[in-house]
């Protein structure tokens, strides 16, 4: 467990700035929509949003000893927060092949194998901010008062809604969202929610959604 109360001597992050850094998330998945979605720039919102918050998290971690861990960068629980998500994974992927099959939209080819070593990256910023600095924060500034459905259910809903219009992606991710939100309250670990979330969403485009995001990202720079 990681569960340090906010105002305690040994809370890294002040109350303030846990609801800024909440803000900052909304603000984030804003210009989503706007960059991503509207006007097209999938890959230049990509590298902004992961360089500034990684950059983020470097100067934070640097300032605040403990912080690292506190967040859910930390490897001394990794095995067994992974053997948690084990089930729920192969239950996905076998699910995801199945609807896949029936709608015959499995469409794999060899772009998925760069996806597969990219997309955890990626994945692991999305669960730091969603997971990690919403329900975390959340977390954090309610105590011991704290409702962990309510807290959790929130975090579940704003995930969902950062994938519309794609029914598909809006209910994976909300249940993603509802089970790793839950796992990660119990035993932060930001490294294991990232890696399975990159794996998983691979799978899921290329199975389910039928859709291939490497082409769609970076199609127009090397043809």
């Amino acid at each position: 467990m990681n569960n340090i109360p906010n105002g305690s001597p040994h809370d890294p992050i002040s109350k303030t700035r846990k609801i800024a850094e909440i803000v900052a998330v909304f603000i984030t998945g804003a210009g989503k929509f706007v960059f991503m979605d509207w006007l097209g720039w999938k890959l230049p919102f990509i590298l902004t949003a992961m360089v500034g918050w990684i950059g983020y998290v470097v100067l934070r971690a640097r300032r605040k000893k403990g912080l690292l861990q506190h967040w859910g960068f930390r490897k001394d629980n990794f095995w067994r927060v992974l053997q948690l998500i084990l089930p729920f994974a192969l239950t996905a992927i076998i699910s995801f092949f199945a609807i896949g099959f029936y709608q015959n939209t499995i469409q794999l080819t060899w772009h998925i194998i760069p996806v597969l070593v990219l997309y955890p990256l990626w994945g692991t910023i999305q669960q730091f901010l969603v997971i990690g600095l919403v329900a975390g924060n959340l977390q954090d500034l309610q105590g011991e008062k704290k409702n962990t459905f309510i807290i959790i259910f929130i975090t579940a809903l704003l995930f969902g809604a950062l994938h519309y219009p794609n029914h598909w992606l809006i209910i994976a991710t909300f249940l993603l969202a509802l089970f790793y939100g839950y796992i990660y309250l119990k035993a932060r670990n930001v490294y294991v929610l990232g890696l399975l979330h990159g794996w998983l969403g691979a799978l899921f485009f290329y199975t389910v959604v039928g859709r291939d995001p490497f082409a769609e990202v970076f199609a127009r720079f090397i043809n």
